[in-house]
């Protein structure tokens, strides 16, 4: 992408569900509430749409109609000009919207990303058997064998991880949306915790959740008039590993971020001191290590160092995932991290909000994450005030 895309786009509004465990709803009532919402957070009407993306295709789940991008607006009563949906974890999904907007294809483009996959009965048939003799069945067992050899390539591990997984708890315990909001987690009840797999104990591994969130981009110019104040977006970039974690050259990363990071930085025009927070895609505590490593935080090694003493939690010196993130608020894939960027940068979020609330920097330029499959692909966002 050009560096002429800095400043030249917007998210102008966020559109919540109800989330947690949500029984009795279907994934498409979920994506069609988060569009409703972001529409009108904006203050737009449904008719100056004409751009819909939905973040990620899951099969539905038993009893339900397959979710789409042409069903969802159909039931939003949009007539889109432009309609996309994500394969896998592409992760291009702002990419695509700010690609139709440069074009002049579009206007208005909402995102959304919504699932029942708490409460539903979703089947899971795509077990890769030459995996699961060896007992790697799943996410967890893929990041936990990339975790696993950074503990020995570099000095990291749950001293580590525990330091993450309690900031984060946290911030979700003055965030009244979040799963956890009413559980503080200490450092005694991680190590307490169940394993999932070695290394990772449950509150190592991020949430499932029923809900939707969905936002709306738009050029800056357009969001001078529109309801709430634009958060910017002033870089944003993107790197694809590609590969298995088990075909991998290192199999402790790289996560994308470092390639990915230096593009947005470099469209941004500026450095990582210039970031008072960021909210980072968790699906694993090593892997908000692995991204902040990656982005130059820390070196290899420095990761024990650098997040003690409440680093990245309420007061600390660089707030990280200040909604509870994926680990404790809810999964909603990246939206959760991007959305949550976007609402601290509106001053939206009430006993959390960074600033003299919670002891910290006033927000004026968050970093965001998004990471697919493992560590397959990453991307980049830079968001600032208006």
């Amino acid at each position: 992408m050009s560096m002429n895309l800095k400043d030249k786009y917007a998210i102008v509004g966020i559109g919540y569900t109800e989330q947690g465990r949500v029984p009795n709803r279907t994934a498409l009532s979920f994506y069609v509430e988060a569009c409703a919402n972001a529409i009108k957070d904006a203050g737009l009407k449904k008719e100056d749409i004409d751009g819909l993306i939905c973040y990620r295709y899951f099969q539905p789940a038993r009893g339900e109609r397959e979710v789409t991008p042409y069903v969802t607006a159909q039931c939003l009563g949009l007539s889109p000009k432009y309609l996309s949906q994500e394969a896998n974890c592409a992760r291009s999904h702002l990419y695509h919207a700010l690609g139709v907007l440069e074009a002049g294809l579009c206007s208005y483009v909402v995102i959304a990303y919504a699932d029942n996959a708490l409460s539903s009965q979703r089947l899971i048939d795509d077990i890769d058997p030459d995996k699961a003799v060896f007992g790697q069945i799943g996410y967890p067992a893929e990041y936990a064998m990339a975790a696993q050899r950074a503990m020995y390539t570099f000095r990291t591990g749950p001293e580590t991880w525990k330091e993450i997984a309690v900031g984060q708890r946290k911030w979700a315990n003055l965030n009244p949306k979040a799963y956890f909001h009413n559980r503080p987690l200490t450092y005694e009840d991680y190590y307490n915790s169940k394993w999932v797999v070695e290394p990772f104990r449950v509150p190592d591994c991020c949430l499932i959740s029923d809900g939707g969130r969905a936002y709306v981009v738009t050029s800056v110019e357009r969001a001078r008039d529109l309801r709430r104040p634009p958060v910017v977006i002033m870089g944003i970039g993107q790197h694809n590993p590609s590969s298995y974690i088990d075909q991998s050259t290192w199999m402790a990363g790289p996560s994308g971020a470092k390639i990915a990071g230096e593009i947005a930085f470099k469209m941004a025009g500026i450095t990582l001191d210039d970031i008072d927070a960021c909210e980072i895609y968790d699906c694993f505590t090593y892997t908000v290590e692995l991204t902040l490593q990656d982005y130059g935080f820390f070196r290899p090694g420095e990761g024990l160092d650098w997040f003690k003493d409440g680093t990245i939690a309420p007061g600390g010196r660089l707030p990280v995932n200040t909604s509870g993130g994926l680990l404790a608020e809810a999964y909603f894939m990246g939206m959760t991290p991007l959305t949550e960027a976007v609402m601290q940068l509106m001053g939206r979020c009430g006993d959390r909000q960074l600033g003299a609330r919670t002891g910290t920097r006033e927000p004026e330029i968050i970093l965001c994450s998004d990471n697919g499959a493992t560590f397959q692909t990453h991307c980049c966002t830079i968001l600032r005030r208006f």
